[in-house]
């Protein structure tokens, strides 16, 4: 497997209009290493294509992306030893993860807090609920403005959480509210969600290079 910094300079080379992101993105990497090695999750948010974006993520984090991620073997052993049968198939399938909860997917929440409550509260209420101090909320917001999520950004402040934004080329609110502020270089959502994939790809790939490589 490369190393982190590998998949940095690929993503430059590839697309070289995202240089001028490539600081902010070198900083929310070590910020996301932080936090897993504190034991900290990820909570990750956003609307319509980002609330897409936002599975995406979980997906390439809780599960091998581009590594194996073989267990430990202790773990394996106590996998076995729960049961001699299915534990043998747990501990040769089952792979290592890295915490992440995407807030967009909670149906039945979602749509109670938004009816009894507030909907644009909900993913404040489910950072009140999850988030613990050293956790990280990543937001994603294509303008930068979305109410629910920065409600959710000023929650995971109250709460001890570090915050990552991922947005477009103004930064919208975002600017003024995140620790770390990735602001691709587009202003219409389509081209801005466009650059979003590589970006975070990216990230993935290199948390997962730091924690599963070689390295």
């Amino acid at each position: 497997m490369k190393k982190p910094q590998q998949y940095l300079e690929e993503l430059i080379s590839r697309y070289p209009i995202l240089n001028e992101c490539k600081k902010d993105i070198e900083s929310a990497y070590k910020l996301i290493i932080s936090c897993y090695r504190d034991k900290g999750k990820l909570l990750i948010a956003g609307n319509g294509g980002s609330s897409a974006d936002s599975g995406h993520i979980v997906g390439e984090l809780m599960k091998g992306f581009l590594s194996r991620r073989t267990l430990p073997d202790n773990i394996k052993q106590r996998l076995i030893e729960s049961h001699r049968e299915m534990g043998e198939v747990m501990a040769e399938k089952l792979q290592g993860a890295l915490p992440a909860i995407d807030l967009t997917v909670h149906s039945p929440l979602i749509t109670a807090f938004s009816n009894d409550v507030d909907g644009d509260l909900i993913y404040a209420q489910q950072i009140i609920g999850y988030g613990q101090a050293g956790d990280i909320f990543l937001g994603i917001s294509t303008s930068g403005n979305a109410r629910n999520i920065l409600y959710g950004l000023y929650a995971a402040k109250a709460m001890g959480l570090n915050t990552i934004g991922l947005t477009g080329r103004k930064g919208g609110r975002m600017n003024d509210v995140c620790d770390i502020t990735i602001r691709v270089p587009a202003h219409t959502t389509p081209e801005i969600q466009e650059l979003h994939l590589p970006v975070y790809h990216t990230l993935c790939a290199m948390v997962e290079a730091y924690f599963f490589g070689d390295i």
